[in-house]
């Protein structure tokens, strides 16, 4: 929960400019004085992250639908055309900002970098799409803000400590003097589990707002969780609901899927930051209080809450526990507590938005913290591992339409039906559009994480790609009971096997028709632990 705010945090900083129309005329923006373009390195949970360090811009794990969506302010979803890696490719690009850079300036200097490195030719215009349309309703809750010369925009809240101790954890946001504009750009952001397409401001209310909204962030477990949509509706009396409306689109034309080469001796002209270290870093034993990981990244400060060793290893070295071998017995055992603090580097050109600490910058000072505090020694090696096969059983997935580029996200489809809702137990969905069963295999140990330690390889023989929704249970919740159903006169009825939980293994061979096996032994990369101490130094 806090390490995906502590990346909200800084993807709110670039985050794509949605009032901008991406059919508007536009003045000839600034570039880059330099910029480094190269294939991102592998990532265990890619996912696009801007930040800024001083007067460098750095994006990884960048794909060109991305890209494209942010330089156009246009939605990913609102990219058509190109071919399939356009969403699959990710890319990373160090560039240097000029001294003029504004806020607002940042991203459309990613057009002529696209145009000039990857040679794309795109047109803009608009289509009839599904959005989440928010509407006025009878009668709006919101109240004009007193302040309207005063900065607008939406602060978390952070919960009291107890809160965060229970199984459904809601969140809550103070907003003041925001448009309605603003707030559908900032819901987009940070309601992602629930609004997995654009969403649009139908309401007609002009000006600025002072209000709170607070929901639960995932899917509610029980009767006291609220989703987006019930917050909306009883707290502000807006609806917001999924329909059809003309979006500004994106349409391909072409593009290189290799990009030009960078200049010559750019890690001269453009060195990389200097190894991120912790300038300090105190360690401490967890309250025995807490109960699950959690990460806080706010300025200059991380704060690593109830984490093993384990877990700090696997995430620091970008590796599969699975995939760590000579695990000592009590790796997994005692959890920890770290504040660290570290440089940001010089300041930013960007007016009011400072230095920031990347996450990929907190696992480099976490490993170089274990090496240092807990005496850590690793190599890699190859070592006979296990893979899980995906073969066909009887295929149930439709044909994809292949205008639109492949993804695979948390969250209801196209027709906006959250089956999350329907079975608190079954509170996995996950929804892809146009994959194939390679680029499927790829995904499936990050989007079904906890049941796939292993590698998993294609061996379905199915060609093309397919469209498809999969309903599952997280593994913790396969042994839970469901309660029995009340038949309405106080008695109990039998529970329906089918509103039960239900393994990732089940859901695909019943929902899709695939079937997932694992195999014998074959060579994989490994991590190795050469030495590791029990306990930290001293502070």
């Amino acid at each position: 929960m806090k390490q995906a705010f502590a990346i909200l945090a800084l993807t709110l900083l670039c985050s794509p400019l949605f009032a901008q129309s991406a059919t508007a005329p536009a003045a000839a923006p600034a570039t880059f004085e330099i910029a480094d373009v190269h294939a991102s390195p592998y990532r265990r949970h890619p996912a696009i992250r801007f930040s800024v360090h001083g007067d460098r811009l750095l994006i990884r794990d960048a794909t060109l639908v991305d890209l494209i969506a942010d330089t156009y302010a246009v939605y990913p979803s609102s990219v058509f055309g190109g071919p399939q890696w356009l969403a699959f490719d990710h890319f990373d690009i160090f560039a240097k900002l000029p001294p003029a850079t504004t806020r607002t300036s940042v991203m459309p200097m990613l057009r002529p970098l696209l145009d000039d490195r990857f040679k794309l030719v795109a047109h803009t215009g608009t289509r009839p799409l599904p959005a989440f349309v928010l509407s006025a309703g009878s009668s709006p809750k919101l109240k004009k803000s007193a302040d309207s010369a005063g900065p607008g925009g939406c602060q978390y809240q952070q919960p009291p400590k107890e809160a965060q101790l229970t199984n459904t954890m809601n969140i809550k946001f103070s907003c003041r003097n925001t448009t309605l504009q603003s707030f559908v750009d900032f819901l987009h952001e940070v309601a992602s589990p629930y609004l997995t397409r654009p969403v649009v401001d139908a309401t007609g209310l002009k000006g600025g707002y002072d209000f709170d909204i607070e929901w639960t962030y995932q899917i509610p477990k029980d009767a006291d969780g609220v989703t987006i949509f019930q917050a909306i509706d009883k707290q502000l009396g807006l609806k917001l609901a999924l329909k059809t409306t003309p979006l500004p689109v994106v349409d391909v034309v072409s593009v290189n899927q290799q990009p030009t080469p960078n200049v010559a001796d750019i890690d001269k002209l453009l060195p990389p930051p200097p190894p991120a270290e912790f300038d300090v870093a105190v360690i401490r034993p967890s309250n025995p209080n807490e109960t699950r990981f959690g990460m806080n990244i706010q300025g200059n400060t991380v704060n690593i809450q109830y984490a093993t060793l384990l877990t700090l290893i696997y995430n620091s070295f970008n590796t599969p526990p699975g995939k760590i071998e000579n695990k000592p017995k009590w790796l997994d055992g005692q959890h920890y507590d770290i504040i660290g603090k570290a440089s940001t580097g010089d300041a930013s050109p960007i007016p009011g938005v400072g230095p920031s600490v990347d996450i990929d910058d907190v696992w480099e000072m976490t490993r170089s913290l274990l090496a240092d505090r807990f005496k850590l020694t690793t190599h890699t090696d190859q070592r006979p591992s296990d893979v899980y096969a995906l073969l066909t059983a009887n295929p149930k997935m439709k044909k994809a339409d292949p205008e639109n580029h492949p993804t695979c996200h948390e969250g209801p489809g196209p027709d906006g039906r959250d089956l999350r809702l329907d079975n608190p137990l079954r509170n996995r969905l996950i929804s892809c559009q146009n994959m194939t069963m390679s680029q499927l295999t790829t995904e499936l140990s990050s989007l079904a994480s906890g049941y796939l330690p292993a590698p998993v390889i294609d061996a379905t023989g199915l060609d093309g790609a397919y469209d498809f929704t999969l309903s599952f249970s997280k593994q913790v919740d396969l042994n839970k009971p469901l309660a029995a159903p009340s038949n309405g006169d106080g008695s109990a009825s039998a529970s329906d096997p089918s509103l039960g939980p239900i393994s990732l293994f089940d859901a695909m061979q019943k929902q899709l028709g695939l079937k997932l096996e694992k195999r014998e032994k074959v060579p994989m990369p490994v991590l190795v632990i050469d030495h590791i101490e029990e306990k930290p130094t001293e502070n």
